[in-house]
């Protein structure tokens, strides 16, 4: 039954900040927020403290606790400096040399941190921490010179190896290529290859047009310029873009690919900043990065129309465009690199993309490129904030498309019909456009029928492609079937065929899922699916070429009776998976789209009744649903799909870093999986062929429909599996975000259960991954949930706070309280905890006062949580025993009504609170003995069934 929409107002941790406050009631509330756990809460509330406050004293006090908050939100930097602050104006502050102390440490400057500890050491010479300090830093010292030290002479002696032409012992280069890239990724290693002319003698290797020397060299400089910016500064200028560039359009594949690497992580450094330099360095020049981006990308983009340039490399520089140049999020105000492109490069962008193969002057491609072209336009244009800038993008193109149509005959005219073609399946609204310039429909449909097989093929797809729009649907429907019947019946090329059969596939399934609009007559269009099932499984035809049966399956299978054919044809569902793992991935969309369809799991509403009857009176069209799309249907085609091998075949799409793996493709990918996870027994399946792990990237990159989805089915997966065994390892800590996600306002009914449901059996395993979900800013939510209308919420947030109530010292005693459904394994050593308790003491909150009336509702389930919440907290935390009595006056009756409960589970939380409340207050202790808790005690203490 489907959860209805919570309508719950989540909890603050403690009361808002009244409008007049002082710096010294900030202060307080910073160091309450800080025990509690919320540095980030603390951190606002020193910050805000500080602008109050005039006196040097009390503002050295708050730049201290200002660097607590940033050691533990590990922004090292700004610790120092506030540190430092509070240090100028007292230099005797042993709390803040100390935490200087700990935030060089972490930036590295060891130096530095070991004078503070010695200053600490001399102003408190018996203090124990600060000696132990001392002594673990003064020996992580010793090390690293000792390091240093043997590895000045091993870094000569490694390039001259390599660079010694006279030396022939391959095994031996080989080592010390190896030796070197090891060294690069250690920051003191890389530091001492770029002091010792590094970069020069890696120039050197790269200049020896060695292919094993160059990977090398590559891979050496991607340790150099890893999250270093200034080194990468002086790296590129060294090198020199031109050279890189070059290097990346080499014919040999995994030296392009590593200079890829290499200039996606200099990309990364440049962008991100600095986060590994000394403080100082930095401090003394303003390191302006912006024009080593461009120079980068206007190389980048050279290289795309540049015929010398190998395909690979091609196909990375699009890559590479696609990953650094548009926004990560809109939320990013600044789109000015995308404009930049579009302005120096949308033109040699298109060149790709409008390239016939095997035509003279063509440029070098591979099967993949045209789709890396199209994606690289679509997330330009998805990346436009105004319609000015839209209207730019869609005149260049028509001028690109313009230029190769007028005034260049026959040739001309097939780069702008394949200019087209890519601009339809990238960006479909600029396509569009171009498709509404003159004649280009009319050359389109007269090139079908062409006798040279290379224009026909052009023609054709940018046929079928163009037939995404219901209104040029209808156009073609009524202009060119006819010719892709006719080429279909006569043609005898393979390849010709199957791109006609595609597009009579695509017109006869405009209707969609709507059984009452079918195009075409009754039993064409299984035929046609018969056809694309025959040439999918046929072997003998190139892999390129088997891909639009696919393409033509992902059309037809709207139609159920074609579903239900498909499934039955295990070859056909395995060819497909085959095809999917393969090389050409520009088949990704088509088989995720193909098998959406399959398992129904598109969007679809059930419509109003109410609704229904209106359309029928006003003699509007009413969608109906095919007989066979009813769930028992769907059931029975998932379990097929999962006995063929879709799991591993999704798995490996997932794997895929191509271009083609869109956003939107990973959303399709989401929605399979989360309907293959819909029967609980099916789950072990999909776990066991690498479908959990498929799953944890889905849910924290794509959209934010195809995140829900695939968190929602890590949910299913984490309620009825044992976690650690299907999240193995350190797995199991990345599951939690997406989880939490799950929590949000924005999220349905059902998804706010599951994730609570799977937050609960995570909470039950171990210290540190309460912690991880603590860290995650889950718990107000979780508690938000508590004050739920819907009862199956309402337990579900009850039971997750009931196991994030628990620690070692609870499980040592009533371990069993809790909601564990497995034993809690040897644990790690925990991180610094955070006091959940400590919540349920804050001012102005009624978190204990609803756990103690949950613990007297009928609901059976509910008292058990609340009371095993009850039992957890009053054991690890006994000031709460004192606060019992003080937030409600029916304590004492609910406690008697745990005690008198028929269920046994029930008495014994009951008993182990009236235990702990005893031992922990003489006050409270004489109010239950002055009550008839005693005689009850009495009575149970004798009862030798309970033990």
């Amino acid at each position: 039954v489907p959860v209805p929409r919570p309508g719950a107002t989540l909890l603050s941790p403690s009361r808002p900040v009244p409008l007049q406050v002082t710096a010294t009631q900030l202060r307080e509330r910073g160091n309450a927020l800080f025990q509690a756990g919320d540095h980030a809460a603390a951190l606002a509330a020193y910050t805000r403290a500080l602008s109050l406050c005039d006196a040097a004293t009390e503002r050295a006090v708050l730049h201290r606790n200002r660097a607590a908050c940033y050691l533990r939100l590990e922004d090292y930097a700004k610790a120092e400096a506030d540190a430092t602050k509070a240090i100028e104006a007292d230099g005797r502050d042993m709390k803040a040399l100390f935490r200087r102390s700990q935030a060089l440490q972490k930036l590295g400057r060891l130096d530095q941190a070991v004078s503070d500890l010695q200053r600490c050491v001399s102003l408190e010479p018996k203090n124990k921490a600060f000696q132990e300090a001392l002594r673990a830093l003064g020996s992580a010292m010793h090390e690293r010179m000792k390091t240093m030290s043997c590895t000045d002479s091993k870094v000569e002696q490694m390039f001259q190896i390599l660079l010694d032409p006279k030396e022939k012992d391959e095994e031996k280069k080989e080592k010390a290529a190896q030796n070197l890239i090891v060294l690069a990724r250690e920051e003191a290693g890389a530091e001492k290859i770029f002091q010792s002319d590094g970069v020069r003698l890696l120039t050197e290797l790269l200049d020896t047009a060695k292919a094993d020397l160059m990977l090398a060299a590559l891979r050496t400089l991607v340790g150099l310029c890893s999250g270093h910016r200034s080194r990468t500064m002086a790296i590129l200028a060294e090198l020199g873009a031109p050279r890189l560039s070059a290097v990346l359009g080499v014919e040999h594949e995994q030296v392009s690919l590593a200079a890829c690497n290499l200039l996606h992580t200099m990309f990364d450094s440049l962008k991100e900043g600095l986060q590994k330099d000394f403080r100082g360095k930095e401090d003394a020049m303003v390191l302006d990065s912006s024009k080593d981006l461009k120079l980068l990308i206007k190389h980048l983009l050279e290289l795309l129309a540049l015929e010398g340039a190998s395909a690979h490399g091609r196909d990375n520089a699009l890559n590479l465009l696609i990953k650094v140049v548009p926004r990560k999020s809109p939320k990013e105000p600044n789109n000015s690199m995308s404009l930049w492109v579009i302005d120096q490069g949308l033109k040699k962008i298109l060149e790709v993309g409008s390239t016939v193969s095997d035509t003279k002057g063509c440029l070098p491609v591979t099967e993949n490129s045209r789709m890396s072209a199209s994606v690289l336009l679509s997330k330009l244009y998805d990346d436009l904030k105004c319609d000015a800038e839209r209207e730019n993008f869609h005149r260049s193109c028509e001028e690109y498309v313009k230029s190769w149509f007028e005034g260049h005959e026959l040739a001309g005219k097939l780069r702008a019909i394949q200019t087209v073609s890519c601009l339809l399946q990238g960006p479909s609204d600029a396509g569009n456009r171009v498709l509404e310039l003159e004649g280009i429909m009319d050359s389109m449909l007269s090139l079908c029928a062409s006798v040279r097989e290379a224009h026909q093929l052009v023609a054709v797809e940018a046929l079928i492609h163009a037939a995404d729009k219901a209104k040029r649907a209808s156009f073609i429907t009524a202009n060119g079937v006819t010719l892709l019947k006719e080429i279909y019946k006569h043609s005898e090329r393979d390849s010709i065929r199957i791109r006609a059969l595609v597009g009579l596939c695509k017109l006869g399934s405009a209707g969609g899922t709507d059984f009452s609009m079918k195009q075409f007559a009754e039993g064409s269009t299984m035929k046609l699916a018969k056809q694309c099932r025959k040439w999918l499984c046929n072997e003998a035809i190139d892999a390129g070429t088997r891909r639009w049966a696919v393409e033509g399956l992902a059309y037809l299978t709207f139609d159920a009776d074609v579903k239900e054919e498909f499934v039955e044809d295990k070859a056909a569902m395995q060819a497909m998976f085959h095809l999917a793992k393969s090389e050409d991935r520009s088949v990704l969309y088509a088989v995720a789209s193909t098998l959406v369809n399959c398992t129904n799991s598109y969007d679809h509403e059930e419509p109003d009744p109410q609704m229904l009857e209106l359309a029928k009176y006003a003699k509007q069209h009413i969608p109906e649903q095919h007989p066979k799309d009813k769930p028992d249907f769907v059931k029975r085609r998932v379990r097929k799909l999962l006995t063929a091998g879709v799991v591993s075949a999704l798995a490996c799409m997932v794997k895929s870093e191509n271009p083609a793996l869109t956003n939107s493709c990973r959303e399709l990918i989401s929605r399979v999986f989360l309907a293959l996870v819909e029967e609980a027994e099916d789950r072990g399946s999909v776990v066991a062929q690498g479908g959990g792990k498929a799953l944890i990237p889905l849910s924290l990159e794509g959209t934010e429909v195809g995140q829900t989805k695939a968190a929602q089915a890590l949910a299913k997966i984490t309620i009825t599996s044992n976690p650690e065994m299907a999240f193995p390892g350190e797995r199991v800590y990345e599951v939690v975000r997406p989880l939490v996600s799950l929590l949000h306002l924005q999220r349905t009914g059902l998804e706010n259960f599951e994730g609570l449901m799977a937050l609960t059996n995570l909470a039950g395993i171990s210290e540190r991954l309460r912690q991880k979900i603590l860290k995650e800013k889950a718990v107000p939510m979780i508690e938000g949930y508590m004050f739920e209308e819907h009862e199956l919420i309402r337990l579900a947030a009850t039971e997750c706070m009931c196991n994030m109530a628990m620690s070692k010292e609870v499980r040592a005693g009533p371990g069993h309280l809790g909601h564990l459904r497995w034993p809690p394994h040897p644990e790690l050593p925990p991180p610094p905890p955070v006091q959940v308790q400590e919540l349920f003491l804050a001012e102005g909150s009624d978190r204990l006062k609803l756990m103690v009336l949950y613990s007297g509702e009928e609901d059976e389930r509910l008292r058990r949580a609340a009371s095993g919440t009850l039992a957890m907290l009053t054991a690890l935390h006994p000031p709460i025993c004192k606060r019992i009595p003080q937030v409600t006056v029916h304590w004492l009756e609910i406690l008697q009504a745990l005690l008198l409960s028929p269920s046994t589970e029930l008495q014994h939380r009951g008993a182990v609170v009236v235990m702990n409340m005893m031992a922990a207050e003489r006050e409270v202790a004489e109010q239950l003995i002055a009550s008839e808790i005693l005689e009850i005690l009495s009575v149970l203490a004798k009862d030798t069934d309970k033990p």
